[in-house]
């Protein structure tokens, strides 16, 4: 089974996080994790297989730039 690597939901763009679930119960499991963690999560069923995407905006205060400037 090919797994599209990202999806658009809502005109977001959202990335797999490269596992397959084999039940609906363990998907949410994962996505409440994320959620716990500020991303946004959408779920698929592929076949008997449930998959994971999410997202999550960077706050700008959250970027760090190493190095100087060339």
């Amino acid at each position: 089974m090919a797994v599209a690597i990202s999806q658009i939901f809502d005109g977001k763009k959202f990335m797999w996080d490269g596992r397959t679930y084999h039940s609906e119960q363990q998907a949410k499991e994962v996505m409440e994790a994320y959620q716990k963690d500020g991303f946004e999560v959408r779920m698929i069923r592929e076949g008997k297989q449930y998959l994971v995407y999410s997202r999550r905006e960077v706050a700008p205060e959250e970027v760090v730039v190493e190095g100087t400037p060339a």
